[in-house]
């Protein structure tokens, strides 16, 4: 597999799985433009890279849930390149709450903020330059939160609330985008572990047999595969079913 002629945009790239799929991109050769709430996350995770002998990655600040960050976000981006070619919408705030008066009124905007307004702004901003692109892709991380019916034991309400919002707006975008070539993937994960460090041993001995729960690296693969199908082949979505109990709670939550 190769990405180096991709340009690739990823949000929530400071920590957990933005930062191992940005790792991932930068061994497959792929130009990177990475983002994280605070500079300093995304900067890391740009030196991890740099640091690994992979120097087309650069790091901006981007707070998905104020949409005058975002817009200075794609302005940055756009004074860096003439095209996106994938953009991954990852970042999104995890909220966790036995019930609706668990949490404060800000965590609630916050969260149905970053996750959901955010990923239709980021979209919005950068869709100038995904449609300079002869191959663009829009990846979402929505969860099986965005999944009508779904049930989960921790995550707040908020949080399914900014999850069905992804999911609606992926599908209506996905329609109106096609015809101008524009691929819309989204993906729907049950909580995972996206604790394992990409650089250390134990990333590559994960289990990952058909009890364990689902790896970091398994979805992964699945962006990995769709995007880089020829463009006649359109996989819109990717739905996994848990196998066995979770040992994580906020697998899908990065920010």
């Amino acid at each position: 597999m190769d990405l180096t002629d991709r340009r690739v945009v990823i949000t929530g790239a400071g920590r957990d799985f933005g930062r191992a799929l940005a790792l991932h991109f930068a061994g497959l050769g792929a130009e990177l433009l990475l983002s994280a709430r605070s500079p300093e996350a995304a900067e890391r995770t740009r030196d991890e890279i740099r640091a690994r002998g992979h120097d087309r990655v650069q790091a901006f600040a981007c707070d998905l849930a104020d949409p005058a960050s975002i817009r200075e976000f794609a302005a940055a981006v756009g004074r860096s390149t003439d095209r996106v070619d994938v953009l991954v919408n990852n970042g999104a705030r995890w909220l966790q709450g036995p019930d609706l008066l668990s949490v404060s009124d800000e965590d609630v905007a916050d969260t149905i903020a970053s996750g959901s307004t955010g990923t239709v702004l980021v979209t919005k901003n950068l869709l100038p330059l995904l449609l300079a692109s002869d191959r663009p892709d829009v990846v979402t991380m929505v969860s099986a939160c965005g999944v009508p019916g779904a049930q989960h034991s921790v995550a707040h309400e908020a949080y399914f609330a900014a999850k069905h919002g992804q999911k609606g707006f992926t599908e209506a975008l996905s329609r109106r985008l096609r015809p101008q070539g524009v691929r819309v993937i989204s993906l729907f994960p049950p909580d995972f572990d996206s604790s394992r460090d990409p650089l250390s041993s134990e990333w590559d001995t994960t289990p990952r047999g058909a009890q364990d729960p689902l790896a970091s690296q398994s979805v992964i693969d699945c962006i990995t595969f769709a995007i880089q199908q020829p463009r006649d082949c359109y996989i819109s979505a990717f739905h996994f079913e848990p196998m066995s109990p979770l040992a994580t709670a906020d697998g899908t939550s990065t920010s």
